[in-house]
């Protein structure tokens, strides 16, 4: 059943729930530090994380949920780093494929997956596959995703249809480029938080997220609990989306 948040207003009462959810999930490193840990262990705490906030945020009704996991950036950590990450992925991606298909929950993801181990992308093509007719929850997965080299590639795509003739100069529009972003089957974020307190989005989603409401804790993301999620979700529906308009009653 879908929850609603609900506000007070001159106009009553109305439902706030975003429909579609972007995070960073940030700190890994930094919980494993503070308690004498390999960052390893930071990485497969986040990781229950991320699958609790992703059921919760299915409970509750949220649409989609797009988890930045690895960025292009990222492929700049220490070889060490990079390795365990990738066999986390890899086996939640082995171990939850079934899962996701009996909650009717879609699995996706964005960025250079070319870049990606053969073995962790033959793990994801075969989860994404299995789940590929859920329809109740979509969960996007960011790896090896910068939002400049999504642009890029969405000119060149743009670029090559205009030089084979199949789109005409004055076509292009902000529709168009948006239909060639990794993205194009997925609702801009409503709500978009990042967790450690760093105060960036990062290279995440910047065209898609123009008029997301920007929601920043200190929590460290394999600490972030559902009461956290709450706490986000609390501070949309207290926000006055106007996309550039006169304000909403």
């Amino acid at each position: 059943m879908k929850r609603k948040i609900v506000i007070s207003s001159n106009k009553g009462q109305h439902d706030a729930l975003p429909t579609s959810v972007a995070i960073i999930m940030d700190g890994n490193r930094r919980w494993a530090l503070c308690r004498g840990l390999k960052s390893e262990l930071g990485h497969i705490q986040g990781a229950k994380t991320a699958e609790d906030i992703m059921r919760y945020a299915h409970e509750l009704g949220i649409k989609y949920l797009t988890l930045f996991a690895f960025s292009s950036e990222n492929w700049q950590r220490p070889t060490e780093e990079i390795n365990a990450i990738m066999r986390i992925i890899e086996s939640y991606l082995k171990h939850d494929a079934e899962e996701l298909v009996k909650h009717d929950i879609k699995l996706r993801a964005i960025g250079n997956l070319k870049k990606l181990p053969t073995h962790v992308m033959s793990r994801l093509n075969d989860a994404m596959k299995k789940t590929a007719k859920c329809q109740k929850f979509f969960l996007t997965l960011a790896l090896s995703y910068g939002a400049w080299e999504e642009v890029v590639a969405a000119c060149k795509s743009i670029a090559k249809e205009v030089k084979e003739g199949s789109m005409a100069l004055g076509d292009i529009s902000s529709k168009v480029l948006n239909a060639h972003l990794f993205t194009k089957d997925i609702p801009h974020p409503d709500l978009f938080i990042r967790t450690s307190g760093e105060l960036r989005l990062s290279n995440f989603l910047l065209l898609q997220m123009s008029y997301s409401e920007l929601y920043f804790t200190k929590t460290l993301w394999p600490d972030f609990s559902r009461h956290d999620f709450d706490q986000a979700l609390a501070s949309y529906s207290l926000r006055n989306r106007r996309f550039g308009a006169e304000p909403r009653d």
